[in-house]
């Protein structure tokens, strides 16, 4: 069954179409139509922002038309590979909407930096007692 995200698209928006599948199964490859291809415009989309949008039509592979194709081939049956088309688009969307998180720069805290101190000061003495005074 297809997996739902925070922002359900209609299924009005999903241009649907079936092909032979490719590769080994015998007569019904030969003479079934099973492969589902799932088609959608993001550009024309209201389930979305604008905002939303921009981000879609940038992380996503479109192709010349401004369309997200996604094909299914794994079951022997329309349903199934439909079903299957809605959850692998659903799994795009879901990544393509993700923000990544702002990294906070971070200071050293007063302990770590007198630490650092300290020991640069004794390295310093250390190397000074080794030089050769006249």
């Amino acid at each position: 069954m297809a997996r739902f995200i925070s922002h359900p698209v209609p299924l009005a928006e999903f241009e649907f179409s079936f092909a032979r599948s490719s590769g080994p199964g015998g007569q019904n490859v030969n003479k079934v139509n099973s492969k589902a291809v799932l088609r959608w415009s993001p550009g024309d989309s209201r389930a979305f922002t604008e905002d939303q949008r921009q981000r879609l039509c940038s992380k996503l592979k479109l192709n010349e038309a401004g369309e997200l194709l996604v094909t299914s081939d794994r079951f022997r049956d329309q349903g199934r590979n439909k079903d299957d088309c809605i959850e692998k688009f659903n799994i795009l969307i879901e990544e393509a909407l993700h923000v990544p998180k702002v990294r906070k720069k971070t200071k050293k805290t007063r302990s770590s930096r007198m630490k650092a101190k300290e020991s640069k000061k004794r390295h310093s003495e250390k190397k000074s007692l080794r030089s050769f005074k006249y």
